[in-house]
């Protein structure tokens, strides 16, 4: 399977201007750049660039973790691949695809120590690649099977949590019990720019900074909150509001991986030093649907998709291996094997899981029951029943 493209855009910018006739009166004054800072290693082309604050972070790296990075993110498309075409099969019910988004997760999840503990959403599957979470785990969730199939404590890594925001507490308040028990141990809490207008992460910013907790924000910036476009929910980049909470805040090239492990590993040593929280506003771009019950052609133009195409993380680092001689056609084609039996390994695991008991819905709404909830359960058993008897109506 040809590793599919991915790619990100450049935000909007107002064009509107104040002043009225005064303002137009007077002498255009040559236009700044109002682009924030951003951090990056690797240019879409995949040429290394220098960067003073955070190369140190990556000196030591080896070709062969480059091209295990590589692989991660190879991997981690291919897996959300398959997922999303088994949804389109019937298998799944929902799946949210993280593609466009690998190097910003393999990059931070790579920097994680088996210490630190990470708090996901519900899209962080490159990130419980790197934790040691089985893929196919991952699955029974969107197949209606069980509540999350792993074992959080077994590799530090939280169970998807679907309620908007709300891991970001969880995580501050873990953070917390960090610094109270004196472990020099760090956790690390995702999000995305929908979230980011939460008053849950608002309080978490609050509670972590007065608390000084061992805490990094990782906020994925792709784009889009399901049909909302950024501008629509923030005045100033992202990254800068970590300035009126009083900690600092980085904007990250997300499709950059060397960039992302970098700023990510710096983040978390100076959490875990009890410099407090950070947070990371990882500059990506959201590729596909926000889930496979949307449709981005209803809010998003072809072009923009296309405009990022050539920022793809995975060929820009295939790029750099190439050029620096650090891979070559045996490793690729090896990985191409590699890619094609996890494929297979994952069909076979969610086609061999038990159908999702239909009526289960119906339980634990309420702890004492209620007529209505009775009603409707009635009225869909009736339905299912029609199949059965050929009667569908």
């Amino acid at each position: 399977m040809t590793v599919e493209s991915t790619a990100a855009r450049k935000p909007r910018r107002s064009s509107s201007t104040g002043g009225g006739k005064r303002a137009s009166a007077k002498k255009a004054a040559p236009q700044k750049s109002t682009e924030p800072p951003l951090v990056q290693l690797l240019t879409p082309e995949g040429k290394r660039v220098k960067n003073a604050e955070y190369d140190a972070y990556v000196a030591d790296i080896t070709a062969e973790e480059l091209r295990g990075l590589y692989r991660d993110m190879v991997l981690t498309r291919r897996f959300d691949a398959e997922a999303t075409a088994l949804q389109r099969q019937g298998e799944l019910g929902l799946w949210a695809s993280l593609l466009g988004q690998e190097a910003a997760q393999i990059g931070s999840g790579r920097a994680t120590r088996d210490d630190d503990y990470v708090f996901p959403t519900y899209r962080e599957h490159g990130v419980a690649w790197c934790r040691g979470v089985d893929p196919t785990n991952l699955l029974g969730m969107f197949r209606g099977v069980n509540n999350g199939g792993w074992d959080p404590n077994s590799n530090n890594f939280h169970l998807y949590t679907i309620v908007i925001g709300s891991q970001t507490l969880h995580a501050t308040g873990y953070a917390m019990g960090v610094a109270k028990d004196g472990a020099d141990s760090a956790v690390i809490a995702y999000f995305g720019d929908g979230a980011s207008s939460q008053g849950d992460v608002a309080e978490s910013f609050t509670f972590s900074a007065v608390y000084n907790a061992p805490v990094v924000f990782f906020c994925q910036n792709n784009q889009w909150a399901i049909s909302e476009p950024t501008e629509r929910q923030t005045r100033v980049p992202l990254f800068q509001r970590a300035q009126g909470f009083g900690f600092p805040g980085v904007r990250v090239d997300g499709n950059d991986v060397l960039a992302v492990l970098a700023v990510t590993k710096w983040a978390l040593e100076r959490a875990r030093s009890g410099e407090g929280p950070a947070l990371i506003e990882a500059f990506t771009y959201r590729m596909g649907a926000h889930t496979t019950s949307d449709d981005p052609t209803k809010y998003r133009r072809d072009e923009e998709r296309e405009a990022w195409e050539a920022k793809d993380p995975i060929l820009r680092l295939r790029a750099y291996l190439e050029s620096e001689g650090h891979a070559d056609e045996g490793f690729f084609a090896e990985l191409e094997d590699e890619s094609e039996a996890l494929g297979k390994r994952v069909r076979e695991v969610v086609r061999a899981m038990p159908d999702p008991d239909l009526m289960a819905i119906f339980e634990n709404v309420y702890a004492d029951g209620h007529a209505l909830v009775d009603e409707e359960r009635a009225q869909f058993a009736a339905y299912q029943a029609s199949f059965a008897d050929g009667e569908v109506k």
